[in-house]
């Protein structure tokens, strides 16, 4: 584990885990360095000293940049997709999740400028401040190289998540991520998974997966349990919504949510 400094041979360190070199090492340090060093490294109403050190800006970037990126490999790469098809495994691609993912491959919390706080919270792992880093030291890259340095490390980064990219993936994560975050608008908590009944031979399982919340459960069915979930969830948040008065939204729901079990 690194320091909260770096070193001129962390920082070329760092260029062998990325596999590029920079013209301007400075980039590279600033995009390595979370907000809550730089601003112990400065003083109180020092704020624009500050944010010239820290990596917030090429966050900003670097999202702009990898968004691009993404669409741009998808378009090529399933070009006689939709576009809700294409928008969906896109959303999935560039999530905090898939990021941080990425970044812990590369070790990228171990190279980071953290303050002493962040550091004893145990920053360097965190999902968020892992995937902001990630999206910093894209926009350090193309800032020094280019559009073709930036594709190049997204492709390499991110290849596992990119080969594996599929619509109906996609569109499994969007049920289930898009069920949970309605139930934490209204303030309840992530549901639960139970499998119910397993049905029919070896070779031709179907199994009941029962998606289970504060004040409602609903049934799913499927020939995997991951797909009985799927289904699982998208039952129930089909009937949520449904279930919602004409103008109000996910974002705009308090009180917890109420169901009738519901099976098919």
């Amino acid at each position: 584990m690194k320091t909260t400094a770096q070193s001129h041979q962390d920082i070329k360190e760092l260029e062998k885990v990325l596999s590029y070199k920079f013209t301007d090492r400075a980039l590279l340090e600033r995009a390595t360095t979370h907000r809550s060093w730089a601003h112990e490294q400065t003083g109180p109403g020092e704020e624009e000293a500050a944010r010239r050190l820290h990596n917030e800006s090429f966050e900003f970037i670097g999202d702009s940049v990898l968004g691009l990126l993404v669409a741009d490999y998808l378009f090529n790469e399933h070009e006689n997709l939709t576009e809700g098809e294409l928008s969906r495994m896109k959303h999935r691609l560039v999530s905090t999740a898939t990021l941080c993912k990425a970044a812990k491959r590369l070790d990228l919390g171990a190279y980071l400028r953290v303050g002493c706080g962040e550091e004893k919270s145990g920053g360097r792992r965190k999902q968020a401040l892992l995937a902001d880093a990630f999206e910093a030291v894209l926009a350090a890259i193309y800032l020094d190289g280019g559009i073709d340095a930036a594709r190049e490390y997204v492709q390499r980064t991110l290849a596992e998540e990119l080969e594996a990219a599929d619509p109906e993936s996609a569109a499994a994560a969007d049920h289930k991520t898009a069920f949970q975050e309605l139930l934490q608008a209204s303030g309840c908590a992530a549901p639960n998974y139970i499998v119910i009944e397993t049905q029919g031979p070896p070779h031709r399982r179907t199994f009941h997966v029962e998606a289970c919340w504060d004040g409602g459960r609903i049934r799913g069915c499927g020939r995997s349990i991951k797909a009985a979930e799927i289904e699982a969830a998208r039952m129930a948040l089909e009937h949520l919504r449904n279930s919602l008065p004409e103008t109000a939204d996910d974002a705009s729901l308090k009180l917890p949510l109420r169901v009738e079990s519901l099976e098919v």
